[in-house]
């Protein structure tokens, strides 16, 4: 009679906490961006955020979706990856807003002039939202065409995952050419070290595919390399090395 009552308490608690992991997947990517969202809007400066990352964020979610297509996943990661697309749009359209905003007799560039040297430095979102919709679809279509071949869905899964995990590099690299991490949102990498931890333990758990679990991992270091950056900037400060730029990129866009 006891067990069968707290059988009755456990099952509703489990559920619970499955609704409570699900939730976190689905919406915890997302968190991070809150607070690099808030400092660019009310700083009205997007130098120290790289949307390199909203590009690497795209490309891999765009992946990751195709890679259900051939191999069906859990739901909550699939809708992780579309309210993470969303996010990155909104982040693309403030700093690109804010950026076009502080240049003054810059030559606008668009993704119609398919001039690589401004690849991802042009100058209304519209032009981002183009590449995207070109990228999704003709991705959309070879996927649609080699379906049905198990080397290329699982090729598909690990370039989704791969990608994701590279998320932090342009971050990384930006911060070493700088020599400093002023206008990365700190509390952003916290979040991503944190939310990147529990989603390789969930990957694990749950026994998602490999790819997973292993770019998880390597999604994690790379999240430490980044506050072993802020720590020794901070701490040890260093000059910032002279390089040549073009116009487009002395700024985040």
């Amino acid at each position: 009679m006891e067990a069968a009552g707290l059988e009755w308490l456990l099952v509703p608690m489990q559920q619970l906490v499955s609704w409570g992991a699900a939730g976190a997947m689905v919406f915890g990517g997302v968190v991070p961006y809150i607070p690099q969202y808030r400092d660019i809007r009310r700083t009205q400066n997007a130098e120290g955020f790289s949307t390199y990352v909203c590009l690497v964020l795209l490309v891999a979610n765009i992946l990751r979706i195709l890679f259900w297509f051939g191999r069906r996943f859990e739901s909550p990661l699939l809708w992780q990856s579309i309210i993470m697309i969303i996010t990155m749009l909104l982040m693309l359209k403030l700093c690109t807003e804010v950026r076009v905003s502080n240049e003054l007799n810059i030559k606008r560039r668009s993704f119609a002039d398919f001039d690589l040297n401004y690849f991802w430095h042009w100058s209304k979102f519209t032009d981002y939202v183009q590449c995207v919709l070109t990228f999704t679809g003709v991705t959309g279509y070879i996927t649609y065409l080699w379906l049905d071949s198990s080397v290329f869905v699982e090729t598909l899964g690990f370039l989704a995952v791969f990608t994701e995990a590279m998320l932090g590099v342009p971050q990384l690299y930006r911060n070493y050419q700088n020599r400093s991490t002023e206008g990365m949102s700190v509390k952003m990498v916290l979040m991503w070290t944190s939310g990147d931890t529990f989603k390789t333990l969930y990957f694990i758990l749950n026994q998602a595919p490999f790819q997973f679990s292993i770019c998880g991992l390597l999604q994690v270091f790379v999240d430490i390399a980044i506050l072993l950056q802020a720590y020794l900037y901070s701490y040890y400060p260093q000059k910032p090395v002279s390089h040549t730029t073009h116009p487009a990129s002395t700024k985040a866009l």
